[in-house]
Formats: structure tokens, C-alpha cells, sequence
């Protein structure tokens, strides 16, 4: 019979072994996907001077700003099962670089036409990064350390706006350095600094435990007995099966949601904060400063829910903030009030971003796993095609944010009930 003495040897031994992996690999694929972030939402602070270079209506803009999901959401399953078949390392790496040479081409947007196709481009050089890392991370760390592991990782998202914001209002300024405008500058700044990270991704990123020098041989066995050894609900490992389970179709709907909510509001909040006619510079401090208020929110809630485990109950209110924050956004006509909710709700939706990715890997495994990620991302990513389309579509129809706001407030209360139906079908959270 195994000591009391003994266990605690080993539940050491297993932590070392854990923050060991986290220490190595979580801050890599972090700044992986802030890079990824910021050249996603780049457009929103490009588009203060791009839109009249470049003759684009609020509309147009939102569609190419939207379209990139297109791209991105064809392309996911095959390209999470490239990652399963080629291996973590090599396919990430192919990602990272093909996305950072796609942004900073951006840089030559001359009109609707090529402003389309670079935003598509970029989508399929992207598609299956996001999946691709959840998958890598789940490879890594068993449930007790998955939400934590996960929130740092899509911290990086906030942090895109805390860090990308002030870079992007002040490369602005760089307009003619070099014959370039400034809006040019910044899709090749930070552009190219992915392509870097895709080289260094080769060095860095093992396959899986047991390609991780870093690890003693006993420590790589530890991680590995220690996810078999996970308890799981209803386990799914047929990628068919995955796709027609009634979970996967319900968290689908629920990311699609609040995908909308995020993007809608994230890509047009530069554009909002104009309309109260501050600088570039401020504006991108501001915005930064409303992420770090979302990134503290994030990381605490997911603690929080690794330390309770109601996922889905949080998942449900964290939404739920998200959407009665743009309610109140709207309601409240002062522009500091009127942020302060949009604020919170920024808070929401980032934090149900980290809750919700515990969710799946608690019944998805193997094949099933990586195709059943990309499938839910897949199609819920199209909500960041329709919500910055909606939002500038609403705005060129009405002369006002109100109405895209509450279009957005409408889908995070999509969310929260497809959130709230997934107690009907999990039992174990």
C-alpha cells in the first residue's frame, strides 16, 4: 500500500515537472499568440489613417478586417491535422512564419480589392494556430493545471492591446520615414517579428514529452502517466463522432458568440474613442489601459474556476457580464462612463475565452481532439468576420456605434445561453 510519504514525494515530483513545462513553453507560444493578436487587430488602429489613403468606406473596411476569418475557418481542420501528423514544432513554425510575411505584405494595400485578399492570405497563413497550441497544451498539463496554463496563454490577447495599442499609436507618427506612411510601418513592424519567432519555434518547441530535454527521463515519465492517467467524461476519440457530439455543436455556438462580441468591439474601439476626438497616441494608451484591466480579470477568474472547477457556470457569467457591460455602454452617454462599461465587458469576454477551453479537452482526446478544436473554431472564428462587419455596416447605416453595440450585446446573450444548455449534456465539470 503506497505511504502517505510516498504520495507527497510524488506530488512534488509531478508539480516540479509541470512548472518545469510551464517555465519553457507557455511564455513562448504567449508571445506567439500576441504576436498573432496584433496583427490581427493592427487594422483598427491602421484604419485612422489608412481608410482615406486608401479610399476604403467603413464598410469596406469591415469586411476585409472580417475577412480574414474566412480564410482562417477553411483552412482550420486541415490544418490541425497537419499538426498532428507533421508534429507541433514544425507545423507551428510553418504558421508563425507564413503569417508574419502575409501581415507585413499589408503594408502595399492599394484598395477594396487587395485590402480583401491580404486579409484572406493572412487568415489561411494563421488557420489552426490557435487549436493547434490549446492541443499542444492539453498534450502537457492534466486538468488541474489547464486553466491556469491556458489563461496565461490567451492573456496574450489583451496584452496585444496593452502593448500593440501605444506601439501602434506611436508608429503612426512614423509617417514618410523612408517614403512609407505611417500606417505602413506599422503592419511591417509588427509584421515581422512572427516570422522571427516561427524560425526560433524549430529550437524551442519539443513535439511533446518525449522529445522535452529539458525534462529528466523520470519527470518525462511523470507527464506522461499523468495525462493517461486523467479521468474524463463520455470520452470522445473518433474525430466523426466529435463532430456530431451535441457538446462540440453547443460550445461551437457559444464561441461564435462571443467571437462576435470580442472583435466587434476590439477592432472598432480605436474608431470609438475618435469619435471623442483624441489623439492617435491617446487613444492608444487608453485602449491598453482597458486590456490590462481585462488580463487582470482573466487570470484571477481562471483561478478562480480552477480552484472551484465550475467551468460552466462561469463560462455562463462571464458572458452574461460581457453582455449586460455593452448594454450599460449604451445606455450611459458620457464617453468615460460609456467605457468604463465597455471595460467590463471587455473583462467578460476575455475571461470566458480562458474558461471555455477547458471545456472540451474534458471529453475530447487524440484525433478527436485535434480535429474537434479546430471544428469548434473553425466555425465559432466566423463570428470575427461578422462581428466587425456588423459593427461597420451598422455604423455607416446609422452615423452612430450604438446600434453595432447592442447587435454584439445581442450574440454574447446567444453565448450565455448556449453556455448555460451545456449542463443539460455534461455532468462532470
Amino acid at each position: 500500500m503506497e505511504s502517505a510519504e510516498h504520495r507527497a514525494f510524488m506530488q512534488t515530483a509531478e508539480h516540479r515537472a509541470f512548472m518545469k513545462a510551464a517555465w519553457r513553453l507557455v511564455p513562448f507560444v504567449t508571445i506567439g499568440y500576441l504576436l498573432n493578436y496584433m496583427d490581427r487587430n493592427n487594422v483598427g488602429f491602421a484604419a485612422l489613417t489608412m481608410n482615406r489613403e486608401t479610399g476604403l468606406t467603413a464598410t469596406e473596411f469591415g469586411f476585409g478586417a472580417g475577412v480574414l476569418f474566412f480564410g482562417y475557418s477553411f483552412f482550420e481542420i486541415p490544418s490541425n491535422m497537419a499538426l498532428y501528423r507533421f508534429g507541433a514544432r514544425r507545423w507551428i513554425a510553418r504558421i508563425m512564419i507564413t503569417w508574419g510575411i502575409v501581415s507585413a505584405a499589408t503594408a502595399f494595400v492599394r484598395g477594396p480589392e487587395s485590402w480583401y485578399a491580404l486579409r484572406f492570405l493572412l487568415g489561411v497563413a494563421e488557420a489552426g494556430f490557435f487549436p493547434g497550441i490549446t492541443f499542444y497544451l492539453a498534450m502537457w498539463f492534466p486538468a488541474e493545471y489547464r486553466g491556469r496554463m491556458l489563461a496565461w496563454f490567451l492573456v496574450a490577447i489583451p496584452a496585444s492591446t496593452v502593448i500593440g495599442g501605444p506601439i501602434s499609436g506611436l508608429v503612426l507618427q512614423m509617417d514618410g520615414v523612408g517614403g512609407l506612411a505611417g500606417w505602413q510601418w506599422l503592419f511591417i513592424l509588427e509584421g515581422l517579428p512572427a516570422t522571427v519567432m516561427g524560425i526560433a519555434a524549430l529550437r524551442v518547441l519539443p513535439d511533446g514529452p518525449d522529445e522535452a530535454m529539458f525534462l529528466t527521463i523520470e519527470e518525462r515519465q511523470l507527464v506522461r502517466d499523468r495525462i493517461a492517467s486523467e479521468r474524463r467524461e463520455r470520452e470522445t476519440r473518433n474525430l466523426l463522432a466529435a463532430l456530431k457530439d451535441p457538446r462540440v455543436l453547443i460550445l461551437t455556438v457559444a464561441q461564435f458568440g462571443f467571437t462576435a462580441g470580442s472583435y466587434g468591439v476590439g477592432i472598432w474601439l480605436p474608431q470609438i474613442m475618435k469619435d471623442a476626438r483624441l489623439s492617435n497616441v491617446t487613444i492608444g494608451f487608453l485602449s491598453g489601459a482597458c486590456y490590462v484591466v481585462a488580463s487582470i480579470a482573466m487570470i484571477a477568474w481562471a483561478a478562480w474556476v480552477d480552484h472551484t472547477g465550475r467551468k460552466i457556470k462561469n463560462l455562463t457569467l462571464a458572458c452574461l457580464v460581457a453582455a449586460i457591460g455593452l448594454v450599460f455602454a449604451i445606455v450611459f452617454t458620457n464617453f468615460w462612463v460609456s467605457l468604463l462599461w465597455i471595460t467590463l465587458a471587455l473583462s467578460g469576454i476575455t475571461s470566458a475565452r480562458a474558461i471555455f477551453w477547458t471545456i472540451p479537452t474534458r471529453f475530447l482526446t487524440g484525433l478527436a481532439a485535434a480535429g474537434g478544436l479546430a471544428f469548434i473554431n473553425s466555425i465559432a472564428t466566423l463570428g470575427g468576420f461578422v462581428g466587425p462587419y456588423a459593427m461597420g455596416w451598422l455604423r455607416d447605416a446609422t452615423g452612430s456605434f450604438s446600434a453595432g453595440l447592442m447587435a454584439m450585446a445581442g450574440l454574447l446573450v446567444l453565448a450565455t445561453l448556449m453556455s448555460w444548455s451545456l449542463k443539460l449534456f455534461v455532468t462532470q465539470e
